[in-house]
């Protein structure tokens, strides 16, 4: 039997099947690295921190006595998952009640003094946070940017307002604050 023969393949033949091999391996090395870099991941817009329109709304105890007291007390900043979100002023005219933090992508709001709130009835689930009972309201919206929180348990009604993604640092030290400046009532769900 005559030995077989095996011929190498020709140096274009090599690279041409290299060439595409190499440009792989080259275009994900560089996707791999920028992925671990963030690079070309959306960053995420500032905080506004100008003048911040507040719709009216009906908030009959606002200009009262308790309402007074809790937002002499409120911090200047809130703690935040992303550092300290500074206090963001009403644009004229400036609603009784209201106090605003900056954050992305909506501000902290804080209102005083609302009647209560419609949703609050005897099969409402509450969550106590730093000793303060709160009734999370629903958003029916898709992908909601934020979430609506009701102090249901002190003399006055006190609603917060946040990003989703503001983690529970902000409702955690509004939570202190409400709970040393207002007594503790009962829930009242009718």
């Amino acid at each position: 039997m005559a030995p077989t023969v095996r011929s190498r393949p020709s140096l274009p033949v090599v690279i041409a099947i290299a060439l595409p091999l190499l440009l792989a391996v080259a275009v994900a090395a560089i996707s791999i690295t920028a992925r671990v870099r963030g690079v070309g991941e959306p960053t995420p817009a500032p905080p506004q921190t100008g003048p911040l329109a507040v719709v009216p709304v009906d908030a009959p105890d606002a200009t009262g006595p308790d309402c007074t007291k809790l937002l002499a007390a409120l911090p200047a900043g809130l703690s935040s998952g992303d550092g300290t979100l500074p206090t963001r002023q009403q644009a004229e005219p400036a609603q009784p009640g209201v106090h605003a933090w900056a954050a992305a992508p909506q501000p902290v709001v804080l209102r005083c003094g609302l009647p209560r709130p419609s949703e609050l009835n005897p099969a409402s689930a509450l969550l106590e946070i730093n000793g303060v009972q709160w009734l999370q309201l629903s958003d029916d919206a898709p992908n909601p940017e934020v979430v609506t929180y009701v102090a249901v348990d002190r003399p006055i009604y006190v609603v917060v307002t946040e990003p989703v993604d503001s983690g529970s640092g902000p409702l955690q030290q509004l939570s202190d604050v409400i709970r040393a400046e207002l007594p503790a009532v009962p829930v009242r769900v009718r």
